[in-house]
């Protein structure tokens, strides 16, 4: 019933955003370039998180355009894949900014005295300073902050802070800028991972255990009308209610589940251990409209402690008895599942869907083989920032995901350091895969397009039965462009590698490894 720890997905940043590297190529049409990470406000300047161009070094600008400006540029290491840049802007070109700012406020600025635009330089300038300084900053940080980075050719994830930004009187400009850049690691060889998985064909034992599910989910369960008494494999209709000294467990613990507290009409499968410790042993042999008091010592790890380690009585009125009782494999419970359809023909769609979920099954298993064997073979050290909030992430979806499955507060308070310590190692998993993903798309020139990212949101438009701009308008207030893009990316890394893994299958007639992409050839 509980699990703290359930494997994300980690090729789908919906779950787990992760660390975006890459950017659109070119304009999608209704949506903005992707700004990546956050966003950081100085004064009145919006920043957004870029991905730099990489190229010889020069000074270029986030579009991959020289500039023309020529700053200066100290990057600081720091531990923790942090690093530190000052950034100084040239005399000349703040200047020339200031004036084209300045000249702009005093075309239309109203000063007493003097006719609109013929206002001194000096004038506008006293009395406009501040606006001409906020003006300026908005206009140059941004800008010369993307060109730092590209010029350096970081890989920055984050950009934290932004601070200290200063004119000097002879028009220099400085700022400093505070990143988390992605970690330094070798790639392994990605393109020659061996998988293991199972044959694709469906088996005789394989096909009859679906079919029996079948059986297993049409049948009825009819009452028995005799004075026979209660027995294992049985399903009792019950009435009960539990008591702890007297109390009614429903006053006791009233977050417990209902199922503990009581109830009417309740179905019981007669079980060893089921529903709690030693309940149906004590009913066995109970005739129907009879009631026993059944005596339970709950678990001293139960997580409902005001339960936990305590003994309750159980006063159990027996409704009815009644059997399950299956189908006959025949043509007639065929039909009755498909119409017309014999019982080969209902087999066959069986097997049919059994091919499909192994292809399915096989996917999966191929992706996480490669995921743990990259893994394996690459070693670095996580930026703690980013763990830490990608821990924080994780926890509240695996607290949502278990409310969800309804699981009470009370005991997700009780396993808090198992969440917190499954959301950890699912928050390093993710980041470490993030992080693997994005130098192989990158090593291998894989971007995403902006007809992909339509195509995407169109899919998804389809699927919610929401119009595309509806789609849009959600992925831009939840999700965001950029987490979509993440997801198509990491998509199409996984895809290549998929495309590129040798397979070795375990069955003993097919034990030769060849090229997954020969072998579909």
């Amino acid at each position: 019933m509980f699990s703290c720890a359930e494997s994300g997905c980690d090729r789908h940043p919906e779950r787990s955003r992760g660390i975006p590297l890459r950017k659109l190529k070119g304009n999608v049409p209704g949506i903005s370039r992707p700004s990546l990470g956050m966003t950081v406000i100085v004064g009145r300047v919006r920043l957004p998180f870029i991905t730099p161009a990489t190229g010889s070094g020069c000074p270029t600008n986030a579009r991959g355009v020289t500039s023309l400006s020529f700053m200066k540029v100290e990057v600081e290491k720091q531990p923790d894949s942090v690093s530190t840049l000052q950034i100084e802007l040239p005399a000349e070109q703040v200047a020339k900014e200031w004036n084209a700012i300045a000249d702009n406020f005093a075309r239309y600025a109203k000063i007493p005295g003097y006719r609109p635009g013929k206002a001194p330089r000096r004038v506008i300038e006293a009395k406009f300073k501040k606006e001409i300084q906020e003006e300026l900053t908005k206009k140059l940080v941004s800008k010369s902050y993307r060109d730092a980075v590209a010029e350096k050719q970081l890989r920055v994830v984050s950009l934290t802070n932004l601070e200290d930004v200063k004119i000097g009187d002879d028009k220099t400009m400085r700022f400093r800028a505070t990143v988390i850049t992605a970690p330094e690691f070798d790639l392994p060889d990605y393109k020659n991972i061996t998988v293991q998985l199972p044959p694709l064909e469906v088996t005789e034992e394989e096909a009859n255990t679906a079919m029996e599910r079948l059986r297993d989910q049409s049948a009825d369960f009819v009452e028995v009308e005799n004075e026979r008494a209660l027995q294992m494999e049985d399903f009792a209709v019950i009435d009960f209610e539990g008591t702890i000294e007297g109390r009614p467990i429903s006053e006791i613990a009233p977050e417990a589940s209902k199922n503990l507290h009581g109830g009417k009409k309740f179905w019981l499968r007669m079980g060893p251990e089921n529903f709690v410790p030693n309940f149906c042993e004590q009913l066995v042999g109970q005739k129907k409209e009879e009631t026993r008091l059944v005596i339970v010592s709950f678990p001293a790890d139960l997580p409902v402690k005001e339960l936990a380690g305590k003994k309750a009585d159980y006063a159990v009125t027996l409704r009815e008895i009644k059997q399950k009782v299956l189908p006959e494999l025949d043509d007639a419970f065929a039909t009755k599942l498909t119409k017309d359809k014999t019982l080969a023909e209902l087999r066959a769609m069986v097997v049919h869907d059994l091919e499909h979920e192994k292809e399915h099954a096989m996917e999966q298993a191929k992706e996480s083989q490669i995921v743990k064997a990259l893994h394996e073979q690459t070693q670095f050290d996580l930026p703690s920032q980013l763990l830490r909030n990608e821990t924080r992430r994780a926890l509240g979806e695996l607290v949502q995901r278990n409310r969800q499955r309804g699981v009470p507060d009370e005991m997700l308070k009780s396993k808090e350091k198992e969440l917190v310590e499954g959301a950890g190692s699912l928050a390093a998993h993710r980041l470490k895969t993030n992080f693997i993903l994005h130098r192989i798309a990158e090593a291998e020139k894989i971007q995403v397009t902006p007809e992909e990212v339509e195509e995407r949101i169109r899919n998804q438009a389809a699927h919610y039965n929401l119009s595309v701009e509806k789609m849009r308008k959600e992925i831009d207030e939840h999700q965001g462009i950029n987490g979509l893009v993440e997801e198509i990316l990491l998509g199409k890394a996984i895809d290549f590698l998929k495309a590129n893994v040798r397979v070795k299958t375990t069955a003993a007639e097919a034990k030769e490894t060849v090229k997954i992409n020969e072998r579909t050839k």
